[in-house]
């Protein structure tokens, strides 16, 4: 029997960094500050060379797909990594206080340490591999023991990422018959023209107001939601924050009796949301590289609310606050679109276009039925 204590240390250090990891990323539910974590590097590097590979893909749609599929994939691939860097440290330990194990036709080396640790961690209990020294024994009771808490604790994960994922989302499809698609606060202020609109605007910022505040604690909590893309392909999490973010500038700006106090508490957390969101996934506030905001745009936005009996003040000091508004949130909201690789929503929309409950990828029949044939659509 041959000690290696090397070994066995440096088994003892992998094994403390993936399990406090998956500690963190698991049970503590709070935003982690340390500047080095497995799962940090993990991510930074796969999305990367994710994205490098889907800008080789030429058609939008099957990007946009491609994407989709990263935030799932990803998950399972960390849980894989946090498994596989388990075992090796286990077996690293095995291995440095000597391969104390029986072994039927053969001699034990660090393959065999390697395959006592996997059937251990996943309480397989084979027995044809067996420890025969009290280190042994006790490594192999403590790595059952934890394989069985981990795989406990993932039951638990992963319900809770998905239920989270579909609480996100359930806003944000609402938001669609609101706001247009994808949505715009032009729009939104347009569609909210009708008698009691003020008080259904009203009620929709406030619950945009907690969803911001839900969207601030999970997505700190659980960052790999960040990277789960919604359904349809004009929508995003991001795409609908900004429209909320934009429908509150223009109503603190230019619009102080409708419901301007709600849009500042939903302003308020809308913005914090995004500033801290943009610190955890290091995505440095910058301008956008273009003006959202077309040359013609506002005074466009004042014309059409006007037709419809609202009024935005049109005065050099509306202006001079609708700027500095904007410049409180769109560096932030324009880094984290290109971290994630979304693209932010105009104000206006640039051309009338069918909301997605409008639409649907089954084409009618001429005596009004449906038709049998799926045809290609830009629904999903």
């Amino acid at each position: 029997m041959i000690l290696a204590p090397g070994v066995f240390i440096a088994g003892i250090l992998i094994f403390l960094i993936v399990s406090w990891d998956a500690f963190e990323a698991i049970i503590l539910p709070r935003r982690v500050t340390r500047k080095f974590r497995l799962t940090r590097v993990y991510y930074q590097f796969t999305w990367i060379t994710w994205k490098f590979y889907a800008r080789l893909i030429p058609s939008k749609k099957r990007r946009e797909s491609f994407l989709g599929f990263y935030g799932p994939i990803s998950l399972l691939f960390l849980i894989a990594v946090w498994a596989v860097g388990l075992i090796i440290s286990f077996a690293m330990m095995q291995y440095g206080s000597g391969s104390a194990v029986n072994l039927s036709g053969g001699t034990p080396s660090f393959y065999t340490d390697l395959y006592l640790s996997g059937t251990t961690f996943f309480t397989l209990g084979l027995g044809d591999v067996v420890p025969r020294s009290g280190v042994s024994r006790f490594l192999v009771v403590v790595e059952s023991g934890f394989g069985f808490g981990f795989l406990a604790a993932l039951i638990g994960y992963l319900p809770f990422i998905y239920g989270s994922f579909a609480e996100r989302e359930t806003e944000i499809v609402l938001l669609d018959s609101r706001a247009g698609t994808p949505p715009t606060a032009g729009e939104l202020l347009l569609r909210h023209t009708f008698p009691g609109g003020h008080e259904a605007l009203r009620d929709l910022f406030k619950d945009w107001e907690r969803w911001s505040a839900q969207l601030l604690e999970s997505h700190l909590s659980y960052p790999v939601l960040a990277y789960f893309r919604s359904q349809h392909d004009n929508q995003s999490w991001i795409s609908s924050l900004t429209a909320i973010l934009d429908a509150c500038a223009l109503t603190i700006s230019g619009m102080e009796d409708f419901c301007s106090r709600q849009a500042q508490l939903t302003f308020a957390i809308a913005r914090h949301a995004v500033t801290d969101l943009c610190q955890v996934f290091s995505a440095d506030p910058r301008p956008p590289a273009q003006d959202r905001m077309p040359s013609d745009g506002l005074r466009l936005i004042r014309e059409t609310l006007a037709k419809h009996g609202t009024v935005l003040a049109a005065t050099p000091e509306a202006d001079q606050k609708l700027a500095e508004l904007r410049g409180l949130y769109e560096p932030y909201v324009y880094a984290l679109a290109e971290r994630f690789n979304q693209t932010l929503p105009p104000w206006i929309p640039a051309k009338k276009s069918k909301d997605n409950w409008q639409t649907t990828a089954w084409t009618k029949a001429s005596n009004g039925t449906a038709a049998a044939a799926l045809v290609h659509d830009d629904h999903f």
